[in-house]
C-alpha cells in the first residue's frame, strides 16, 4: 500500500484552488505526471464525476477510472472504479487561511495489487509516493498562484 498526506500553503483564494483541482479534464495542462484525463460522466453542476486518467507513476504509466465527489470549496474526494491497480482513494482539502491564502492538503492511498505490487516495495515505493505527492502539490501551487 502506498499512502501519503502532505500540505502546502498557496497564495490564492480557496475557490481558485478548488476550481483548479476540480477541472480534472484540464489536469494534463498543468500536472506533468497526468498524461490524459477523459471525462465519462459529469455531476449536476457540470463537474467531472467519473474520469479515466493515465498517469506516469515513474515505474510505468498506469490507467485508472475514479469516481469524484465534491464539497465546494473545501473538499474533493475520489474512489476507485477500475484500472491497473487494486484500489485508489484520496482527497484534496482546502482550508482558507485568509482571503488570499489557502492550505491545500492532498491525501492518497494506492493499493497496487499483485501486478504492480511486486514492483513497488521499499525504497522504490517511497520514491514513487514522494514523486506523486510532491509534484501534485507543487504544480497545483504554481498554477493557482499564476491565476
Amino acid at each position: 500500500m502506498l499512502e501519503g498526506e502532505n500540505s502546502v500553503d498557496v497564495e490564492a483564494p480557496c475557490q481558485t484552488c478548488f476550481d483548479l483541482a476540480a477541472a480534472l479534464d484540464r489536469a494534463p495542462e498543468w500536472q506533468t505526471q497526468v498524461r490524459s484525463a477523459k471525462v465519462y460522466e459529469r455531476d449536476g453542476e457540470g463537474r467531472p464525476s467519473v474520469v479515466e486518467t493515465v498517469s506516469d507513476a515513474r515505474v510505468r504509466e498506469i490507467k485508472y477510472r475514479l469516481k469524484y465527489a465534491y464539497d465546494p470549496p473545501h473538499r474533493i474526494s475520489w474512489t476507485y472504479l477500475d484500472g491497473d491497480v487494486k484500489d485508489i482513494r484520496g482527497e484534496y482539502r482546502f482550508e482558507e487561511l485568509d482571503n488570499s491564502h489557502t492550505r491545500v492538503t492532498y491525501r492518497l492511498e494506492v493499493d497496487p495489487g499483485r501486478r504492480l505490487g511486486l514492483l513497488l516495495r521499499g525504497p522504490l515505493a517511497d520514491k514513487v509516493r514522494d514523486y506523486v505527492m510532491g509534484t501534485t502539490l507543487d504544480e497545483l501551487k504554481a498554477e493557482a498562484e499564476r491565476r
